[in-house]
């Protein structure tokens, strides 16, 4: 009942094309543009060069970073998104050369609590497309490496194990590595690897969730005795602000969390941080950096937060016991990616990248409005949910 009344809804947007930005975004001209334009970096890109990260301001090509780089399993992942979208077999054998470094990770000690980001959106996207057997046994292996990061006294995964300015810390961007750890559980790892993952999300959801409904983006414990000891926004403008992609990150990651739990905490949790996001947008629609930036409307804006609040807000509309709801996330995920598919955000030929102005790490004044290879991952993850969307439409038209 809940995806008939879904479709209904794609359906009255997309007969709407006068109404406020809902669908007017062509979502099979935008795929093929991007398909198009992804071939056309794979010309002067190899495996051995390296796997895209970011552009700095007055460049045209990615910047590129090793196997060990958290981001390295993205680009792999637009090539796997960008042969789902198209069928091209040119495609399927580059994201396979692409994917087939990153192996190592799965079979060393894990040295990156992000072994999720690496590997489920690489070997992840490329299992699910082809059923290659041995893509599942290096996500298995995956999976068991990350969870050796985990603390039973805390509950959670350390993150940034290298790292000494923390004790034991979780930060909210591993609710995104939980996803390799729900599949592997159901694909021929042990039952641990569930309750790991579910334990990870409980402490995140009752320690990073504030009670404003705005999310710490690191939390720190006592390694001991599982206390937790403080939440700090070490990557946004202030401890108590809101940080727009931790935001995304809780969106989606509780949303996953639902999924696969079916516990009703996670998907009221991801109900609470989606509402508080969606009732702070700018008037433009698309996030600045951080919600509580002194310098807004002069701050930066974050594309790739906009692209993962998107996804996040289309996996929790299939899950929200009401119409309602549902039709709301799905509209603001739509308006969020209509407006990135056109200026000031959407690249063009401005650069190899599909999407401009995201921000990484701005009070380490690293990658600030510059393109960033995960924003046009999950870019092109929703522009692919939506495709999916308006194709069951169509489809559930014809049968009617």
């Amino acid at each position: 009942m809940n995806r008939l009344f879904l479709l209904l809804f794609v359906l009255t947007l997309t007969n709407c094309s006068n109404q406020e930005k809902n669908s007017v975004v062509d979502t099979e001209k935008i795929l093929s543009q991007n398909v198009e334009k992804t071939k056309e970096t794979l010309k002067v890109l190899t495996p051995e060069q390296g796997f895209a990260r970011n552009i700095p301001k007055n460049q045209k090509n990615w910047e590129l970073v090793g196997v060990k780089d958290w981001c390295s399993g993205f680009w792999p992942g637009v090539l796997w998104y960008s042969y789902e979208a198209s069928g091209d077999e040119e495609l399927r054998e580059q994201a396979e050369k692409f994917t087939a470094p990153l192996k190592s990770i799965a079979y060393s000690p894990a040295e990156n609590h992000d072994i999720g980001f690496m590997l489920y959106t690489s070997y992840g996207n490329g299992y699910r497309l082809t059923n290659n057997e041995e893509y599942k046994n290096v996500l298995l292996a995956a999976a068991d490496t990350l969870a050796t990061l985990y603390n039973p006294n805390v509950g959670s995964i350390l993150s940034w194990p290298s790292q000494t300015q923390f004790r034991h810390n979780t930060i909210i961007d591993n609710m995104m590595n939980l996803e390799l750890l729900f599949w592997a559980a159901k694909n021929g790892g042990t039952k641990e690897l569930y309750n790991v993952a579910e334990s990870h999300a409980l402490v995140s959801m009752k320690n990073l969730v504030r009670k404003d409904s705005a999310i710490y983006h690191v939390g720190s414990f006592d390694e001991t005795t599982g206390e937790f000891l403080k939440g700090q926004t070490h990557q946004g403008f202030a401890d108590e602000s809101m940080w727009a992609r931790g935001q995304a990150w809780g969106i989606y990651g509780f949303s996953i969390a639902y999924r696969e739990t079916h516990r009703k905490e996670f998907l009221e949790t991801a109900i609470k941080v989606s509402e508080h996001f969606l009732n702070r947008l700018p008037e433009d629609g698309i996030p600045y950096w951080d919600f509580d930036d002194v310098n807004i409307p002069d701050a930066p804006k974050d594309a790739s937060a906009a692209a993962i609040a998107a996804c996040g807000l289309l996996e929790l509309s299939k899950f929200v016991p009401s119409k309602e709801q549902s039709e709301k996330y799905v509209n603001a995920a739509r308006k969020m990616i209509n407006l990135l598919s056109e200026a000031p955000y959407y690249s063009g030929d401005t650069n190899q990248a599909l999407l401009l102005h995201s921000t990484g790490h701005l009070p380490h004044d690293s990658e600030i409005d510059v393109p960033i290879i995960y924003a046009d991952y999950y870019y092109m993850e929703a522009l692919l949910r939506i495709q999916k969307m308006d194709s069951e439409v169509t489809s559930e038209l014809a049968k009617s």
